[in-house]
């Protein structure tokens, strides 16, 4: 604020008014003067302005701090309605009384400093403010240099965090460190019946390390003792800080109630480690430990969790989860991500406290160390890969070790041009299963022609294998290819592609519902031929049939992987319009169709022996249609059909739309139907319907909900209701799920339920739990309430 102003002569002619008069005694060697410049203001606005006359006092444009020159000690000044004193001993002052040197300044009805002792004493309504912390009290006692002094029955307040509370007396250290004796602390911006506050015999604390310790401290909420630690560490910011973190209280039904109690060690400003005891009703007490870790050249996180002597199972059990990234220059890098636990049951029983709400269970467990170079057109992997497996899910294949290389160069003459070259060994857990080496060199050339109209792209690629086999199944084995006769151990194989794409774009101007478009329509045709090579020998040691739909109809391979190279003779036709606004670019609406034509039925299939009947029959594809809209008011939908003409049936589709008006305002519709097939779940149809949302009840309250049904088996695939609320200082919510767990032993859909609270203390601690991880997951679009206002400056209302 600005200084007050002091007249100099009489208002009115009345009374004589009580005059104010301003007495500043220099009681050491003048500092320095504030700056008569501001970079960011412009103007007569950048310039000290003058109250009355050219020799007035001048009001500063704003608050600036100026450290002082070695040997200069800075100036302190004395003000109050009546002052008298010794000149270089005391002064006295009397109504509105204070002293002021830097950033510290007394106020008090009556006031004292000796100069000698540098000791100001202030007595009546007297206020403290020092380094972005104020203190009101009856009375203090303060060495000014040194901020070293003591107040009884202060009430105190942070400038930079909003915490306050009050004690008996307090003892100022310096200008960092303070002490109160029987006090409280919250962090609420209420004066009167904060929400919640703790209460303890005494608080140290350090501004410097932003960072308060409560002695036999107890945390209350709504008058309510809701925890007592007989030392009790806080930040006094949002800086990370060890202590306590908030306790969590869920429920499971494999786990019964669970209540959780982390402690966080911030060891360094690069590491630290959060301890977490669970204590669960069904199984005991579970210790885990989070270690992480960061560096310019290195980062990663170990977990370790152990329950000795589960309650249900009688057994020490425990699991290790490890994941590292290290720089080692030049273009050399390297990794760890390294996960086990101890049987099967172990992520069914008890999971992980931090992933509550993720649905199903883990069944495999990577276990991967790799070295990667990466450096212009070249990229290098060699890693070693192992999988833990747990039942009832099927072995995959390990990488013992791999090496991989590629190598791209683009536009070289408008030629693009490269190869992937890779040797894997592939072993597997499972007994008498094929395994062996695999080796492939996979060059490709293309040449682009893009002009605004249209793009041609033909393209040549070829794929050079070699196997050599060091076991081969003589039967049937879970996770491995079945046998066939005649399998030799070593063989190669070479199968050349040939592909062209091609398009044109046309646009015009069209006005829709009052608004200007940019529409295109963009015609494609992509043809791919494969000659037919007999890969019945070859085992399916990494290689699936890709899904069918927009991203996958214009690939050269309807496999995934480089086991299977399918042979082909066929057409891609498509067909795109966008509407494009011309003022922004942004895309409002897109609709695209397009379908395979075949000259000759593709034999190579992932089964040797067998062939799709359908497909021999068929001379195209199914038809893929698709739509993407974003309309105002938050309004965008998306929609795909995958239709058999010839059966005139609906194979899949997929139709979803998002209305979001507002911030924290969402709702989300979608459907899928899959037809019964041997890849859907116990070959029945799927045909579920999910509806998600957020949306505030109050301008406090905020419900959170998800709903996955099947309408086809009439159940509820997966569903969570849950609720936050925000309050001024402390927020609490709220979630429970049904979520699906895999099939059980009988090969029935089989579901788990989970309930989880979380109360955040605000300005004590701000770590979710899992809940609110868990509706980010659950609700697309979801944003959680808004945050705290950011933090103040200390010198903010400055008196």
């Amino acid at each position: 604020m600005p200084p007050r102003q002091f007249p100099a002569k009489r208002i009115n002619g009345d009374a004589q008014p009580r005059r104010r008069r301003l007495v500043a005694a220099l009681l050491s060697v003048p500092g320095l003067l504030p700056a008569l410049a501001h970079a960011q203001l412009g103007g007569d606005a950048a310039y000290p302005q003058p109250l009355d006359s050219p020799d007035s006092l001048r009001i500063a444009p704003q608050l600036e701090e100026h450290p002082l020159k070695s040997g200069q000690q800075p100036s302190s000044f004395l003000l109050g309605d009546k002052a008298t004193g010794t000149s270089d001993e005391d002064m006295a002052a009397k109504g509105s009384a204070e002293v002021r040197r830097t950033t510290t300044v007394i106020k008090g009805d009556a006031l004292h400093y000796d100069q000698d002792t540098d000791m100001a004493d202030a007595f009546g309504n007297v206020r403290l403010i020092n380094n972005g912390v104020s203190f009101a009290g009856p009375e203090a006692h303060l060495k000014v240099e040194a901020n070293e002094g003591f107040m009884m029955n202060p009430k105190y307040h942070f400038v930079l965090t909003g915490g306050s509370g009050s004690a008996e007396r307090v003892d100022l250290i310096d200008s960092e460190r303070a002490r109160f004796d029987h006090g409280t602390y919250t962090a609420c911006q209420c004066e009167n019946d904060p929400a919640w506050y703790i209460k303890g015999s005494s608080f140290d604390f350090d501004t410097g390390s932003e960072e308060g310790i409560a002695h036999n401290g107890v945390l209350f909420f709504q008058g309510v003792p809701v925890f007592a630690s007989p030392w009790l560490s806080f930040p006094l910011t949002g800086d990370r800080r060890s202590g306590l973190l908030p306790p969590t209280v869920s429920y499971s039904s494999k786990t019964g109630f669970e209540t959780t109690i982390p402690y966080y060690f911030n060891i360094a400003p690069n590491r630290d480690l959060t301890v977490t005891p669970r204590i669960m009703t069904n199984r005991g007490v579970l210790g885990e430990a989070t270690y992480r870790y960061l560096s310019p050249t290195y980062s990663g996180s170990f977990t370790g969790d152990y329950l000795p002597n589960d309650s249900q199972t009688h057994t020490n059990r425990y699991a290790i989860f490890w994941q590292h990234q290290q720089n080692f220059g030049g273009g050399f890098a390297g990794y760890v991500n390294y996960n086990k636990v101890l049987d099967d049951q172990y992520p069914e029983d008890l999971g992980n406290a931090s992933n509550q709400f993720l649905n199903g269970t883990q069944l495999l467990y990577q276990q991967e160390a790799g070295l990667t170079y990466s450096n212009g057109p070249w990229s290098v992997l060699a890693r070693e890969q192992r999988w833990q497996t747990l039942q009832p899910s099927t072995p995959p294949y390990a990488r013992e070790p791999q090496l991989n290389v590629q190598y791209n160069k683009y536009n070289v003459g408008g030629f693009d041009y490269g190869f992937e070259a890779d040797a894997t060994r592939f072993t597997i857990t499972t007994e008498g299963a094929t395994d062996g080496n695999r080796a492939y060199f996979n060059p490709y050339v293309s040449y682009g022609v893009n002009a605004p109209g249209y793009f041609v792209t033909p393209k040549v690629q070829w794929h050079f294998a070699s196997y050599d086999l060091s076991h081969i199944a003589t039967s049937q084995v879970a996770g491995s290819s079945p046998p066939v006769t005649g399998q030799p151990k070593n063989f190669t194989e070479s199968i050349p592609t040939l592909s062209f794409d091609s398009g044109l774009v046309f646009d015009r101007s069209v006005r829709l519902f009052g608004q200007d478009y940019i529409q295109t329509l963009e015609p494609r045709l992509y043809y791919v031929y494969t000659p037919y090579r007999n890969q019945d020998f070859a085992p399916i040691f990494d290689t699936a049939e890709s899904d069918f739909g927009l991203a996958e109809i214009y690939t050269p391979n309807t496999f995934v992987g480089n086991d299977r190279i399918a042979d082909a003779n066929r057409i891609t036709a498509g067909l795109t319009t966008r509407f494009i606004n011309p003022a922004t670019g942004d895309e409002r609406a897109r609709f695209v169709i397009a379908q395979q034509y075949y000259f000759q039925s593709q034999r190579v299939t992932i089964t040797p022996g067998t062939s799709d009947s359908l497909q021999d029959q068929a001379k195209h594809s199914d038809l893929i249609a698709g739509a993407a809209i974003k309309l105002g008011a938050g309004f965008a939908s998306e929609t795909a059909f995958q239709y058999n003409v010839d059966n005139d049936q609906l194979v899949r589709t997929s139709i979803g739309f998002a209305w979001s008006p507002a911030d924290r305002k969402v709702i989300n519709i979608g459907y899928r139907y899959t037809r019964s097939n041997q890849t859907t779940l116990v070959n029945e149809p799927i045909n579920q319907i999910l509806v998600s949302g957020e949306w505030p009840l109050t301008n406090r309250l905020y419900a959170v909900a998800r709903v996955n049904y099947d309408m086809a088996s009439h159940r509820l695939v997966d569903g969570l209701v849950g609720f936050q609320y925000d309050a001024d200082c402390w927020a609490l919510g709220f979630g429970a799920q049904r979520y699906a767990n895999g099939v059980n032993t009988s090969g029935q859909p089989s579901s788990g339920t989970r309930v989880l609270a979380q109360l955040t203390f605000k300005g004590l601690s701000n770590v979710d739990n899992g809940l609110v991880s868990a509706f980010r997951a659950s609700v697309q679009g979801y944003q959680p309430p808004p945050p705290s206002a950011p933090p103040l400056d200390r010198l903010s209302n400055y008196e």
